[in-house]
């Protein structure tokens, strides 16, 4: 009975506000889901400009170029494909506001147009490579985040079955005997917590 009680409530808690998922809100021009989209990819978005050699001082100027570009492009996102997630759109707009930036910055009529050529290459910023081991501290920050946004989502008992099978790499069996729930639940549990988790990155399919 207790068990069948916490996932009710679970399923309470986790509706709250979230009928529909952050970009769903965020296209709705819903303030505090696209403020939160800005809290928790603001690092990275910073990250991938200094990466590319952004000078400090020009980068809230970027930033704002990069999420106006975003929130513009929103409503056109789709996850057309299982690898297709927010966080490569958004890396896909940051470089191409990172490479116009570098453009501007080219002076123009001086040395010709073979000159000015060089000169455009040279000034373009490094690649922002997918899955670039220099992005993984930021994306793990990410994580960790959006994780504790997630967790006061869910009764005690459902985040270990998640965290135990997740992150432990336990199997659902043995996590199944270690709460006294069954196999089902404990997968069940898993399934609901990583549902809300890939809400609160953004990155549910929708």
């Amino acid at each position: 009975m207790s068990d069948s009680r916490d996932r009710r409530n679970d399923r309470q808690t986790a509706s709250l506000g979230t009928s529909r998922t952050l970009l769903a809100r965020a296209r709705a021009r819903d303030g505090d889901a696209w403020r939160q989209l800005i809290d928790l990819y603001a690092p990275l978005v910073l990250h991938w400009c200094r990466r590319a050699r952004v000078p400090s001082e020009e980068m809230p100027d970027l930033f704002q170029e990069v999420f106006a570009a975003a929130a513009r492009g929103l409503p056109s996102f789709r996850k057309t494909k299982a690898r297709d997630t927010f966080r490569g759109w958004l890396r896909t707009i940051a470089r191409n506001k990172i490479s116009d930036h570098f453009r501007r910055r080219v002076p123009r009529g001086v040395g010709g147009s073979e000159a000015l050529l060089r000169i455009s290459q040279l000034a373009e910023p490094p690649a922002l490579e997918v899955d670039s081991a220099a992005d993984r501290p930021i994306e793990i920050e990410l994580l960790q985040r959006a994780l504790a946004r997630t967790r006061p989502h869910f009764q005690a008992q459902t985040w270990q079955a998640f965290w135990r099978t997740v992150v432990d790499g336990q199997s659902a069996v043995d996590v199944a005997v270690e709460l006294s729930l069954s196999p089902g639940a404990v997968r069940v549990a898993k399934s609901r917590v990583l549902h809300r988790l890939r809400s609160e990155l953004a990155d549910l399919p929708e």
